[in-house]
């Protein structure tokens, strides 16, 4: 895929998503949840089966799960998880997980409860770079957010 295709299909998926300002990290998540009609856990990873994993996203039986691995900052974080949301928006398609897969990831869970998960076998694929791009694309949402929604330094002690 060309990346000015892809580029297009990002900046086509964040406009559909008609996000209401201001936006952050929790308002897309939960504005997420309410078009999937669908939970969505987002916890770290203590220890992968490998260590190429950044972030992953598990369809369960009732909720998705978002697991990122641990982050050199929290912008990082957030753009692990970014990412996984791209994924969502952009509905592309998890594959059925065998039981041993399933079971390499949540060994104290029933595999029967994980029922799918998006499995990567290249970064440099179409999903990935929209996907990606996508994430950039909300992250840029969420710094403007920011900048015009803070407060001026020390506000509250000049007004009260």
């Amino acid at each position: 895929m060309i990346y000015t295709a892809a580029r297009a299909r990002a900046q086509e998926a964040e406009e559909a998503l008609n996000l209401p300002d201001p936006v952050s990290l929790g308002s897309i998540q939960r504005h997420i949840e309410k078009l999937r009609s669908r939970k969505i856990i987002i916890k770290p990873m203590k220890g992968t089966p490998t260590d190429k994993v950044c972030g992953l996203w598990f369809g369960m039986d009732d909720l998705d799960l978002i697991l990122h691995a641990p982050a050199a900052s929290e912008m990082h974080r957030q753009q692990i998880i970014l990412h996984e949301f791209g994924h969502m928006i952009l509905r592309h398609e998890q594959e059925t997980l065998s039981p041993d897969y399933a079971r390499a990831f949540f060994p104290d869970l029933d595999p029967e409860r994980v029922v799918t998960a998006l499995k990567r076998t290249d970064f440099l694929d179409e999903f990935e770079i929209t996907a990606e791009l996508l994430a950039d694309r909300l992250a840029a949402r969420i710094r403007r957010s920011v900048r015009r929604y803070a407060q001026p330094a020390n506000f509250g002690a000049v007004f009260g």
